[in-house]
């Protein structure tokens, strides 16, 4: 099967040190050496843009192999795994060592067409990142749903302001992919231990004005070395990354919701008049289910949970507060206020804002009679929201059949099927909540990251509804 490989260094004129450095591993470098010799080889020629030829192998047809000298990049339409293969490296060894063994002239229309198409896809790449970037830029605001506010950015326009933003998003899209992929290169196991370069590069996000990156490159960061499944948990969120650079590049190609879901994962989201004026309006009676509190630096973050009473829709109410944690509202878990919610324009709407004054309602909330859903239906609703948004973490879960139990892989939930779900609890963390439950099922809220929950309260959700345990 023909491969493309597009992003190994640049320089036209290789020597022979160059060129091996390129190699996967030393076996390729090793055969390729051997097949470096005009004898191995079918009508080799290049011109300025290209190098190919064809190489005998075991099969009835010689392998067609071509290099771009623009990359270099590589094609063999040999069935190797690797990348380059040893084809392409001893196209380019016999290249830089016998050279009179090349001609000189036009390539063949396989060659031609090849080169054509990688030119097209750069001048489309270029296109969509230009476009991305433009559409990325003329977000209305820079509040994020996880991290700080960022810059004010409005309708794109050709002001220098606007051209140097691009840029910067550009410029960090573009470290961060390199930084991926040098750490893949690696492997994961250098990873242990490095908590520090994770907080380097996402300190150059905030500096693109991306903390929305920031705050996942941060998180992913704490896992490492958090447990026997960190290196799995790690390549997953370092794989979202990934999607989310390439669907940054061609936002202005993406839905109008998908674009204000990728701004808000950003850190770009809508701004409040925004919201205010042209957010989805929801009137309901709402339960103040959990509260969660972060810190970084000088940053603090908070996430209030609701729950409708009537829609059975979630909301989060987002905050920051510099300095001290004083927020300028302060809301209770368990309480009920009947409130209009105006929500955050995306594909699966969560981060809201309150439109009433939030100290003020005007009507008292209806005794509360929604029932906990059961792990099974929690998960079903859990897996249609992350279909519609992905990028949205962490997710609030509320299940209702399932009692805290402690064992070899730490606190979970368990059901009476034995189905389970794991605690994002230390070991000394989950007593009080075991103790609330006496070992019997009961309703736990919390949020849902990195493949597990991290409980924020539990409930009896008999009539009335009362709050039974609370995370600190």
């Amino acid at each position: 099967m023909a491969r493309d490989q597009f992003d190994w260094p640049t320089p036209m004129q290789l020597g022979t040190d160059d060129i091996l450095k390129l190699s996967p591993d030393a076996a390729s470098a090793k055969a390729a050496i051997a097949l470096a010799m005009p004898s191995r080889w079918l009508r080799p020629a290049f011109n300025d843009q290209a190098v190919w030829g064809e190489c005998p192998g075991s099969g009835a047809t010689p392998y067609r192999v071509q290099v771009d000298r623009q990359g270099p990049a590589f094609r063999c339409s040999c069935p190797s795994r690797k990348f380059p293969c040893k084809h392409g490296l001893a196209l380019l060894l016999l290249l830089a060592q016998q050279p009179v063994a090349f001609t000189a002239t036009d390539p063949p229309a396989w060659v031609a067409a090849w080169i054509d198409s990688r030119r097209q896809r750069d001048e489309s790449r270029k296109s969509k990142d230009d476009g991305g970037a433009a559409a990325l830029a003329g977000s209305a605001s820079a509040d994020t749903g996880q991290g700080p506010k960022a810059t004010t950015a409005e309708k794109p326009s050709l002001r220098r302001g606007d051209s140097m933003r691009q840029q910067r998003l550009l410029d960090g899209l573009d470290e961060l992919e390199l930084w991926l992929d040098d750490r893949v290169r690696q492997g994961l196991a250098t990873l242990s231990g490095q908590t520090a370069t994770w907080n380097d590069i996402a300190r150059r996000m905030v500096d693109a004005q991306l903390p929305g990156l920031a705050f996942r490159l941060r998180r992913l960061g704490r896992l490492i070395d958090g447990s026997e499944s960190w290196p799995a948990r790690v390549l997953g969120g370092m794989g979202q990354l990934q999607l989310l650079i390439d669907a940054s590049r061609r936002l202005a190609d993406l839905p109008d919701v998908v674009q204000a879901d990728l701004r808000h994962t950003l850190g770009l989201s809508s701004s409040r008049e925004t919201v205010l004026a042209d957010g989805e309006r929801l009137a309901d009676d709402w339960l103040v289910i959990g509260q969660s509190c972060r810190q970084e630096d000088r940053l603090w973050e908070r996430r209030v949970w609701l729950l409708g009473q009537h829609s059975g829709r979630w909301a989060m109410l987002l905050d920051f507060a510099h300095g001290n944690r004083h927020f300028e509202h302060s809301f209770v878990t368990g309480s009920q206020r009947h409130w209009t919610l105006a929500y955050y324009p995306g594909n699966a709407p969560l981060r809201a804002m309150v439109v009433d004054t939030p100290t003020q309602t005007s009507d008292p909330p209806t005794p509360w009679t929604r029932a906990a859903p059961t792990l099974a239906v929690a998960l079903d609703a859990l897996s249609d929201t992350l279909a519609a948004n992905p990028w949205q973490s962490p997710q609030p879960l509320l299940v209702g059949d399932a009692a805290p139990v402690f064992g070899t892989q730490g606190w979970m939930l368990r059901t009476a099927e034995r189905r389970g779900l794991p605690l994002a609890l230390a070991t000394d963390e989950g007593w009080p909540l075991l103790a609330e439950s006496g070992g019997a099922p009961l309703a736990v809220f919390g949020e849902w990251a990195d493949e597990a929950l991290r409980p924020l309260s539990a409930w009896r959700f008999a009539p009335p509804v009362s709050r039974l345990w609370m995370a600190e």
